[in-house]
């Protein structure tokens, strides 16, 4: 394997196939995989508990990568922060020209809990698709920035797919599209790329608050407004890029697609966010993370009650 290809396994935490399951283990998988999002309000962290990944000056701790340019070449000026707010913007475009762009924050996770608000804006870039119009996104359990071909349009992520409405017929938010991977739903393996949620459409140029729980491969949830609008389960590697048998969208190496093909099913329990360029202008605010992993020994100084996965490690004592 070359080294650009065992480069990925160092950007995921890949699940060895499992073994069978004493009763314990199975009442622990199974309180992951129901947990209510409404359950973590019964062990509320503080604000001071949420970190601040973006910091409203600028793109420090984040990372670009645009198709068709090099790691953190800011094609121009995709990315621009002003009024203490994210802006994906195209106004040096002439034409859109398949430059889809993410921005990765530097670290990885896999419990976690990630909120912030966005808006679209203005008119879609000349070129873009007719899908893209009010649409991004933030991917989630997301493929590190420096693992990408070149001209990789997407990563393998999850996608929590953000849709503006059109000012007529409905047009939920918080959706799963799955570039490289899938997710069951109501027990099943939903194969389909995109998966609609039961939000509100959000018409206009409306703020839209937005969060993400995720814990590990065994369930994410996806909230609007407060609101669960979406969840699935057991996440993992697969289903090929968009279908099957097509990758031509992901624009990979020919070994590249063939490294992720073999890794299919694989569980997917780790990565990095990134931020959506999907050629309609959109801006961010309020990004905030709540890591969900830490030290559960209620003796410990740095307990905390709401943390879901145990890292005694980092217990802390007098």
């Amino acid at each position: 394997m070359e080294a650009k290809h065992i480069k990925y396994q160092a950007q995921f935490s890949f699940a060895k196939p499992q073994q069978t399951l004493g009763l314990g283990s199975r009442l622990i998988l199974l309180t992951l995989i129901f947990i209510s999002p409404t359950l973590f309000a019964q062990y509320p962290s503080g604000q001071s508990d949420w970190l601040t990944i973006f910091n409203g000056k600028d793109l420090t701790g984040w990372d670009i990568k645009i198709s068709g340019h090099a790691l953190n070449d800011n094609y121009k000026n995709t990315f621009q922060v002003e009024d203490g707010m994210l802006r994906i913007r195209y106004d040096q475009y002439q034409q859109f020209d398949e430059k889809y762009g993410h921005l990765y924050y530097k670290t990885p996770y896999s419990y976690y809990r990630i909120r912030f608000d966005y808006r679209f804006v203005g008119k879609q870039t000349p070129g873009g698709a007719e899908w893209n119009v009010r649409n991004s996104g933030i991917m989630l359990h997301s493929q590190s920035a420096q693992s990408l071909d070149y001209d990789q349009t997407f990563p393998m992520s999850l996608e929590m797919q953000l849709l503006g409405g059109l000012g007529t017929g409905d047009r939920p938010t918080g959706n799963l599209c799955s570039p490289g991977t899938q997710a069951f739903m109501q027990g099943s393996l939903n194969p389909a790329h995109c998966i609609n949620s039961d939000s509100q459409t959000y018409d206009g140029d409306q703020w839209v608050s937005a969060e993400a729980i995720v814990l590990g491969d065994s369930v994410v949830h996806h909230v609007i407004e407060g609101d669960t609008v979406l969840t699935y389960t057991k996440t993992q590697i697969g289903g090929g890029f968009v279908t099957e048998t097509d990758w031509s969208l992901a624009k990979m190496d020919l070994k590249t697609v063939e490294y992720w093909k073999k890794l299919d099913g694989t569980a997917l329990s780790s990565g990095y966010i990134a931020l959506q360029a999907e050629s309609h202008p959109i801006d961010f605010k309020n990004i905030q993370l709540l890591n969900l992993v830490g030290c559960t020994n209620p003796k410990a100084l740095n307990y905390k009650s709401y943390y879901v996965k145990s890292d005694n490690s980092t217990c802390q004592f007098k």
